[in-house]
């Protein structure tokens, strides 16, 4: 029984349940959160050794084999989702344990942090596309939930857009689902894609792969339907932010590279040029609406959708580099843009602001905040020898070889005006004199608190795996190296799944 597969979703479930029955006693519900987290990375870590031992690790639920039952399914691809879902659940509990408010804790924080780390989970090793479904609106339920609370007019607004776009993205999937379902009779994905290859190839079948493309880019804040993203993610509280950033949207982004290698391989010109145009609008608009922004975390939101463009990029090149580069790049962004959302809820506790106009003197009076700031900023604008560099250049060198020299081009220049973002946020908040009007003592006072320590050290450990990725990050490579073979080689995922029972 391979139980290392269902704990990262069973154990992040106990521990939001632990939370609820302990719902008045917050110092306990903060230990329990570590805890769990803790707990969800190491069973997370074990998966992967499983997953790099044998390839893919397949559990069916009730010992209903495929495809009859629900199967979860570990293989490289999901095993390194999940292991950084541990990392950043690890980095949020210990952010929060100074920066969660008492109100926000007596309205269900920790078991709605925890019920949104079993649905990221779920949707990562379920091996059914029903299911996939299921845990999106588990998460949907749980980040609506986070994202009011405190219930502020500009958080209700964000909450409304966001929630709406959503819940589009909700239906255009279910009725997706319901027409595949209509062709194949099976909702098992390895099931779905030997069926989907034997059928004869009609217009239904693209119609329906624009449909899931639609109903995943929404998911995933891709354009033309990003701009929910920037709408709501800067309204909540830092630690949700932090969270949303460097998770939410990658489910998307991950169900996209599952779909599109799994299931809709067999039109690659027309799929695959489709979600080119898409990673080109997604990565130009982004970066020009962060270039437009003047409040620190909706510049970092509008980053959030052009970087999604460079991974989308990875998979419409559909490439073994191109692929490479897509996975390499998700790993790399996960852990930066949450890092950028930490810093900037130190300089909120600093200051009490986000905006940049009213924000100055960090360098000066935090010199170690402000090395902290550089190492993921100039990271996510590709500078070397940092991760993102190794990101970008991995797809830019990709698109190279296959000739797409406008992609290239587009993808070149965003990480020129990423740069640019960076180097304003930089002067506004780090490098100018803090304006006049401005309480200048909490920047003065001579040492770091130990409330404001507790924040530092979530934002210190992602700052060195930023370091280690780009100055050694063979293994990350060969790990990402894996998981394009294994996706562009689909069979293999096949036959674990179904086993005897394959048609």
């Amino acid at each position: 029984m391979s139980l290392e597969v269902a704990l990262p979703v069973i154990i992040p479930l106990l521990t939001g349940t632990f939370c609820v029955m302990l719902w008045r006693h917050n110092v306990i519900q903060r230990v329990l959160s570590l805890v769990g987290s803790i707990a969800l990375l190491a069973s997370s870590i074990w998966l992967m050794v499983s997953v790099l031992r044998e390839g893919h690790v397949v559990m069916y639920m009730g010992n209903w084999v495929a495809p009859y039952g629900i199967t979860l399914v570990g293989d490289m691809l999901s095993a390194i989702m999940v292991v950084l879902t541990g990392m950043m659940a690890v980095a949020i509990a210990i952010f929060s344990l100074s920066s969660a408010s008492k109100s926000h804790e007596r309205f269900g924080y920790y078991p709605l942090m925890h019920l949104l780390l079993a649905g990221v989970a779920g949707s990562f090793l379920t091996g059914d596309i029903f299911n996939l479904f299921v845990w999106f609106e588990v998460m949907l339920i749980a980040s609506f939930a986070l994202l009011i609370l405190g219930g502020e007019r500009a958080q209700m607004e964000g909450a409304v857009k966001y929630v709406t776009l959503n819940l589009l993205s909700s239906a255009i999937f279910l009725s997706a689902i319901g027409l595949l379902y209509g062709i194949t009779g099976t909702l098992n994905f390895a099931d779905i894609s030997v069926k989907l290859a034997a059928a004869e190839h009609t217009g239904m079948v693209d119609v329906i792969a624009v449909m899931f493309m639609i109903s995943f880019g929404i998911k995933a804040a891709a354009f033309p339907l990003f701009f929910w993203l920037p709408a709501s993610y800067h309204t909540g509280p830092v630690a949700v932010s932090a969270l949303f950033a460097g998770l939410l949207t990658k489910v998307g982004v991950y169900a996209l590279f599952r779909v599109f290698t799994l299931i809709f391989n067999q039109n690659p010109d027309f799929t695959h040029e489709l979600l080119l145009w898409v990673a080109v609008g997604t990565m130009l608009t982004g970066v020009l609406g962060a270039a437009a922004q003047f409040e620190f975390r909706r510049i970092l939101s509008f980053h959030i959708v052009s970087q999604i463009g460079y991974m989308i990029l990875g998979l419409a090149l559909f490439t073994p580099l191109a692929i490479i580069g897509g996975v390499f790049y998700i790993m790399h962004h996960i852990i930066v843009k949450t890092n950028l959302f930490l810093i900037s809820g130190i300089t909120h506790r600093l200051l009490g602001t986000y905006d940049l106009k009213r924000l100055g003197g960090m360098y000066k009076a935090r010199p170690f905040l402000s090395i902290l700031f550089l190492i993921p900023a100039l990271s996510l604008a590709g500078i070397p020898p940092l991760s993102g560099f190794f990101a970008k250049f991995i797809i830019i060198k990709a698109g190279i070889e296959v000739e797409a020299w406008f992609v290239t081009f587009v993808a070149l220049l965003v990480g020129l005006l990423t740069l640019y973002s960076m180097i304003k946020i930089w002067a506004e908040v780090f490098w100018k004199k803090l304006p006049e009007g401005i309480d200048p003592t909490p920047l003065k006072e001579g040492k770091t608190s130990g409330s404001l320590a507790v924040l530092y050290l979530p934002v210190v450990l992602l700052a060195a795996c930023t370091l280690v990725i780009g100055l050694h990050g063979q293994p990350i490579y060969e790990w990402a190296e894996f998981s394009a073979s294994q996706l562009l080689n689909p069979e293999g995922y096949i036959d674990a799944v179904l086993g005897g029972n394959r048609p």
